[in-house]
């Protein structure tokens, strides 16, 4: 029996990445979505009018939990924000397959693209706040905290297609390297302060 039409639209999103686990985003609809959640699929249309729709919530709602998840660290969070972001890297990354797949659907639709727009900006905006508690100053003059964001932002996604494609890629290893070259710049910038 379906639950009366007194749900959310976070639970509706819980329900929905359930679906998406279990059957893959290639078997996704919102019908499944309705089944999962009891309810009816008019409820389901209420909170979202379209299977692109949620699919952005979900990519939001995962990429709004991980800042807020990283943002409550205040040492290593350098270390927590590469293996939040090593945790989705993966050949079998669903959260990746979902976010390429809709930004390539977001080249013939402007709404998907806005939405993608705002949730890297977001991002962005994350990673370049989080890189102000770790360097008083950006460890190479002028190169700013904006543009660090974007570029450790891109890593991640550039990375994440890696894997993705290459059935031989080692996350692990460039991982490893990356935290590396972080910790690099971040000893670099610490040596510059002590001058």
């Amino acid at each position: 029996m379906a639950k009366p039409n007194v749900i959310n639209k976070g639970e509706l999103i819980h329900f929905a990445k359930q679906c998406l686990v279990d059957s893959g985003i290639e078997k996704f609809t919102l019908r499944a979505v309705a089944e999962k959640a009891g309810v009816t699929q008019g409820t389901v249309y209420y909170h979202f009018r379209t299977k692109e729709q949620i699919l952005v919530d979900i990519v939001q709602d995962i990429c709004e939990s991980s800042w807020e998840e990283i943002s409550q660290v205040n040492e290593g969070i350098i270390k927590q924000s590469l293996q939040s972001a090593k945790s989705r890297c993966r050949e079998d990354s669903f959260f990746h397959k979902l976010f390429f797949s809709l930004m390539v659907a977001g080249f013939n639709n402007p709404k998907i693209k806005d939405h993608l727009g705002d949730i890297l900006i977001n991002e962005n905006m994350a990673l370049s706040e989080n890189l102000k508690k770790v360097w008083s100053k950006s460890p190479v003059d002028g190169v700013s905290d904006d543009t660090w964001g974007i570029l450790f932002n891109a890593i991640a996604d550039g990375l994440a297609i890696q894997a993705l494609l290459n059935r031989k890629f080692s996350v692990d290893k460039v991982y490893e390297e990356l935290e590396y070259l972080f910790e690099g710049f971040t000893s670099m910038h610490a040596e510059e302060d002590n001058r």
